[in-house]
C-alpha cells in the first residue's frame, strides 16, 4: 500500500507562509503530498519553495502538462485534500463551484475529504456572504475548520487568524482516519468541557486537581473533524487551542458554569469531559494565609459547587439534546457509574478508573460509556482520540435527524 496522497491547496493569503510548515508535518509523517497553489499565493511564497517541500512540479494552470489532464487526475487520485489558508475568494469559488485555475478544478474532482482552513479578516470572516458559502460547504460534507482568533495583518486582531500548522494537521490525520466515511456531525453544533477547575483560597492557593484537559482536547479535535461546530469550555489546561475550534478560557466550577449553559442554548450535543471541583472554600483571604509559629492551622469551611451535569440534563435547552457526563472513580468503578447515570439524568456516562498514576496526564484512556437505555460500551485501553470516536458514534445515533 503507498503513502496517502494529500494534496495541498493555498490561497492568496499573508497565512501562506504558514502552509509551509502544514506541508513539512504531512510530507515527514508518511504522507505523499502536492502542493496546489493559487497565482496569488505565489505572490507570498513562490513555486520554488512548494516544489523543494513537496518533492512535485507545482502549477496554477490547467494548462500545463495538458496530456496528464492534471485538473482531473490530481482531484481524483488524493486521499485528502486540504486548503490553508482557504481566503474568503476560494471559499466562494468552492461553494459556487467555479473552476479558473488547477486549485479549483481539483476541488471540483475530489472525491475524498476535503478540509478547508479559513484565514481572512474578521469582517471578510463575519460577512453574510462568507457565512453562506461556508454554510454551503459544510452541508455538501466539507469541514471548514473555524479560524483562531488573534493577530491579524497590520495592527488588527480578531477572529480570521490561521490556525497553528499542528492543529490543522490533526484534523487532516483525522480526517485520513476516518476515508470515506461521511462527516456525520456536519451541521451540528456541540459544546465540550475540559480540564480541571481550581477554587481560589488565597491570592496564591487554589483547591484543584489533576485533569490535564487532554480527554476533552480529543473529544473536540475528533468532533471536528467530523464536521461538527465546536465550542470547547476550557479550564486551566495550558494546551494549545486546537483548530476550528472556538474556545471560551474559565478559571472555576461557577465560571465553567456559566460558559457551559450559554454555549449549550443551541447546542446538539454538550459532553461534560471536565473535573468539576464539587467543593469551594466558603470565603475567600484577601491575603496569602500565612503559617505562623504556635498557632494551629485554620479551618477551611467548603461549600458545595452548582451540579452543572445534573442541571443540563435536567433542563435541556432544545429537544433531542444529547448530555453526556464522565466520572472518574478510584473503587467500585461501574457499580458508582451507574447510580451516577441515574442520579444525574445524562443520556450517555463516560467512566474510567483514576488515581495518581492512572489516565490523568496520559495520552492513553480506557472507559465503559454507560447508557440511559441500559447498554454498556466497554472502550480498550488506547489513544484517547479512539474514546472520542467511540463517544462521538454513540452521540451521533442518538441525535435526531
Amino acid at each position: 500500500m503507498g503513502k496517502p496522497k494529500v494534496v495541498l491547496g493555498v490561497g492568496g493569503g499573508i497565512a501562506a507562509y504558514k502552509a509551509c510548515e502544514l506541508l513539512r508535518r504531512l510530507t515527514e509523517s508518511g504522507h505523499d503530498v502536492r502542493a496546489v497553489p493559487t497565482a496569488s499565493a505565489l505572490h507570498f511564497v513562490g513555486a520554488a519553495t512548494w516544489s523543494a517541500l513537496s518533492g512535485h512540479p507545482v502549477s496554477t494552470e490547467v494548462w500545463d502538462d495538458v496530456h496528464e489532464v492534471p485538473h482531473v487526475r490530481i482531484g481524483q487520485q488524493a486521499d485528502l485534500v486540504v486548503v490553508a489558508p482557504a481566503t474568503a475568494d476560494l471559499l466562494a469559488k468552492a461553494a459556487h463551484g467555479l473552476a479558473d485555475d488547477l486549485l479549483t478544478n481539483t476541488l471540483l474532482t475530489a472525491r475524498c475529504p476535503v478540509v478547508f482552513a479559513p484565514a481572512m479578516h474578521t469582517e471578510m470572516w463575519e460577512h453574510p456572504a462568507t457565512r453562506e458559502n461556508v454554510a454551503t460547504l459544510r452541508r455538501r460534507g466539507a469541514i471548514v475548520v473555524e479560524p483562531a482568533v488573534g493577530r491579524l495583518t497590520g495592527v488588527d486582531t480578531g477572529k480570521g487568524r490561521l490556525p497553528e500548522a499542528a492543529e490543522i494537521f490533526e484534523v487532516c490525520r483525522r480526517a485520513l482516519a476516518r476515508g470515506a466515511a461521511a462527516p456525520d456531525l456536519a451541521g451540528r453544533r456541540v459544546v465540550i468541557s475540559a480540564g480541571g477547575t481550581r477554587e481560589p483560597l488565597d491570592p496564591v492557593r487554589y483547591l484543584g486537581n489533576r485533569s490535564s484537559g487532554k480527554q476533552g482536547y480529543a473529544l473536540a479535535r475528533t468532533a471536528a473533524a467530523r464536521g461538527a461546530r465546536v465550542t470547547l469550555v476550557e479550564a486551566n489546561t495550558g494546551i494549545p487551542d486546537p483548530a476550528g475550534v472556538d474556545v471560551v478560557h474559565v478559571g472555576t466550577a461557577v465560571q465553567l458554569r456559566e460558559a457551559v449553559l450559554k454555549a449549550a442554548a443551541d447546542a446538539d450535543a454538550v459532553v461534560m469531559a471536565a473535573a468539576v471541583a464539587d467543593f469551594r472554600p466558603a470565603a475567600y483571604a484577601p491575603g496569602k494565609i500565612k503559617k505562623r509559629d504556635g498557632v494551629e492551622a485554620p479551618e477551611i469551611t467548603l461549600v458545595r459547587n452548582p451540579d452543572i451535569l445534573a442541571e443540563i440534563s435536567a433542563e435541556r435547552a432544545r429537544p433531542g439534546q444529547v448530555v453526556v457526563g464522565f466520572a472518574a472513580e478510584t473503587d467500585e468503578v461501574l457499580a458508582n457509574g451507574r447510580d451516577k447515570l441515574r442520579r444525574k439524568g445524562c443520556d450517555l456516562l463516560v467512566v474510567n478508573e483514576v488515581g495518581e498514576r492512572r489516565t490523568f496526564g496520559a495520552e492513553e484512556n480506557e472507559a465503559v460509556v454507560l447508557s440511559s437505555d441500559g447498554t454498556e460500551t466497554p472502550v480498550p485501553h488506547g489513544p484517547k482520540e479512539a474514546l472520542a470516536d467511540t463517544v462521538w458514534d454513540l452521540v451521533a445515533a442518538r441525535l435526531p435527524a
